[in-house]
């Protein structure tokens, strides 16, 4: 009797169902839309985040450099002492610097990694190999060394070089980049003449696996190739820390350590000891770069998180409160019939369960016509929202930065282009759901409760 009588009504009324239908359908869309695009967005700053910082890396330690330490590079060519080459002497030096940098003993990594909140620690060498070649000039002098009097003809290139520890792969910026070809930097090779190098400089250099690039003078074969995530700043080339602090004449440094903390909610906790045990050091989270990302990004961020959820909560009450008159109206307008039922016996109980009941079965059409509207919604932002873009401070002392004289990216900002988009979440469908029931049992309470109040003998002497 109740589903027989519940289906009457709404066919007889179907013109106002699918009006209130509609109404929460558009409001649980717009929740759906909105909840999916501040998702992404998030996601989307979590992944440049995670490109600067590497995967599972939540705390970045590097070291100021000290006082005086800017002096320039040294190349030390041979052949007599300044103003006593000859012109026409041919010259080629090759060396790695670490820059603008400061260094960290090595053993501060196992420092670090035996506090309380830390999973897990990982140092590491950010260099720039440097190479020059040429003549020395009539003038004679040492070509490139600070204070030297000919510059002769010079030919000057340079590239990144990183040095890692193999036994902490899941830490730094190789961790969140893709083989695409060989293999990773393994334990085996510590003290081996290899390299990962990433995808760009491997085609700009026509190198696959196999071939040979030459590091600080000496040859070190291509074992991998690494597609860097999108957004990092990557190395040019990886190898072994061993190998690195070896050639740089840097032996247990490191200017990098890479921080795994227990858990997300540990962060801040490891960066205060951290801080303690390394009062000179410079201690970064992902959190304190993200204060300092700019950008489309940032505005996507805020409006999806402020304007849009008012919106949204607007609609959606806009939505409440009309499926609720609609309903309130439809029961006024019902007033023989209920008096009819109450007359034949039904009670107030009956009466509410059975206005209710239609509300009920409106509020679960509207949302399930929420939930398509949420998923189109969202495939529209993803298909037509424009390129995002957050640009991030790279200079020298913060995540990735190589800093220094000769540094590709040194004191200057990164920006990165991210495509928007707009994942909807079971969460996000479950909660529309949810609203789109509330709506409905909200409206067949106010109409329940106007059915109770309608007199029967009123009712019945319109019968009449």
């Amino acid at each position: 009797m109740f589903i027989t009588y519940l289906l009457r009504e709404l066919r007889r009324r179907m013109r106002q169902a699918i009006f209130i239908a509609a109404g929460l359908a558009l409001g649980v869309g717009l929740v759906i839309t909105v909840t999916a695009a501040s998702n992404g967005v998030s996601a989307t700053q979590g992944t440049v985040l995670h490109s600067l910082y590497g995967v599972g890396t939540d705390v970045t330690v590097t070291q100021s450099p000290a006082a005086g330490s800017f002096g320039g590079t040294r190349f030390n060519f041979g052949g007599g002492q300044a103003g006593q080459q000859k012109a026409g002497t041919s010259f080629s030096r090759d060396i790695l610097a670490s820059g603008g940098m400061g260094t960290i003993k090595s053993s501060s990594v196992t420092t670090v990694s035996g506090l309380k909140d830390v999973s897990s620690a990982g140092g590491a060498l950010v260099l720039n190999d440097v190479k020059l070649s040429g003549t020395v000039s009539a003038g004679g002098g040492q070509p490139g060394a600070q204070g030297g009097s000919g510059a002769g003809s010079i030919n000057s290139s340079s590239f990144t070089v990183t040095g890692l520890d193999p036994a902490h792969d899941s830490l730094g910026p190789l961790s969140s980049g893709t083989i695409s070809s060989g293999h990773n930097l393994t334990t085996a090779e510590s003290g081996s003449n290899v390299a990962v190098v990433s995808s760009d400089y491997a085609k700009a250099q026509n190198l696959t696996i196999g071939s040979k690039i030459t590091v600080a003078g000496k040859a070190f074969s291509v074992v991998g190739i690494v597609q860097p995530a999108q957004g990092v700043t990557a190395a040019d080339a990886y190898i072994p820390l061993a190998r690195a602090q070896a050639l740089a004449n840097l032996p247990g440094e490191v200017n990098t350590i890479y921080v795994s903390a227990a858990s997300a909610s540990d962060i801040s906790a490891v960066s205060s000891e951290i801080s303690r045990t390394l009062p000179t050091a410079t201690v970064t989270t992902s959190s304190n770069l993200a204060s300092e990302v700019t950008g489309s990004l940032t505005s996507a961020s805020t409006l999806a998180n402020s304007l849009g959820t008012w919106l949204a909560v607007a609609v959606l009450a806009a939505a409440f409160g009309l499926a609720s008159i609609l309903t309130v109206s439809a029961v006024s307008r019902r007033v023989r019939e209920f008096g009819t039922l109450k007359a034949m016996g039904w009670r107030s109980r009956r009466i509410i369960r059975q206005v209710m009941g239609e509300a009920l079965v409106i509020g679960v059409v509207g949302g399930a016509a929420g939930v398509g509207i949420g998923y189109g919604a969202a495939a529209l932002v993803e298909a037509l929202a424009p390129p995002l873009t957050a640009t991030t401070a790279t200079g020298a002392g913060g995540p990735g930065g190589a800093g220094g004289r000769f540094a590709r990216a040194a004191s200057s900002a990164h920006t990165v282009s991210v495509h928007l988009t707009a994942p909807v979440t079971l969460g996000a469908v479950a909660l529309a759901v949810v609203l789109a029931i509330a709506g409905g049992l909200i409206a067949g309470s106010l109409g329940g409760w106007r059915a109770v109040r309608l007199r029967p003998a009123a009712a019945l002497a319109r019968v009449e």
